[in-house]
């Protein structure tokens, strides 16, 4: 991976910023070419830099408004444990993020629901029958405070 200079840090800033934002914009914004941002743009995306661009959905509009984060203990600690529930939680499409953790819990869980009578449906008929599971502790959110904050680099 090359080195980012401050063009390349800049050009993330405008991006995370608008991932809108026209190669054009960009260009006059950390003041290049537009070849020249098109090019860096085109490298940040085949080094990984670029992970991806996808719009961000306001998840009222979409009827899911209540958000929580969930707390999973497994079982056992062991290699196979955490693969096979790794494997499970991957399919269940109102699981935002799964994050293996150390501490009090083995993994945390973003999960967006429609109201808490869904949540308690997807709580009883999706997590409590993942494989390994021996408790999980539920923490509604009450306010976004900071939520998908851009990288500070």
């Amino acid at each position: 991976m090359t080195e980012l200079d401050r063009i390349d840090r800049n050009i993330l800033k405008c991006l995370q910023a608008d991932g809108r934002m026209s190669n054009a914009d960009v260009a006059q914004k950390v003041h290049v070419s537009p070849a020249t941002c098109h090019r860096r743009i085109q490298r940040l995306v085949e080094e990984g830099v670029i992970q991806r661009f996808r719009a961000e959905v306001n998840p009222v509009a979409v009827d899911r408004s209540i958000l929580v984060l969930v707390g999973a203990v497994l079982e056992r600690s062991t290699p196979e444990s955490f693969a096979e529930f790794e494997a499970a939680i991957v399919k269940f499409p109102f699981v935002l993020d799964c994050h293996c953790v150390a501490g009090d819990f083995d993994y945390f869980l973003k999960v967006r629901a429609r109201d808490i009578s869904d949540f308690n449906r997807l709580h009883r008929d999706r997590l409590l029958t993942l494989p390994g599971v021996r408790q999980l502790r539920s923490f509604f959110v009450l306010k976004d405070v900071i939520e998908n904050a851009p990288l500070d680099f």
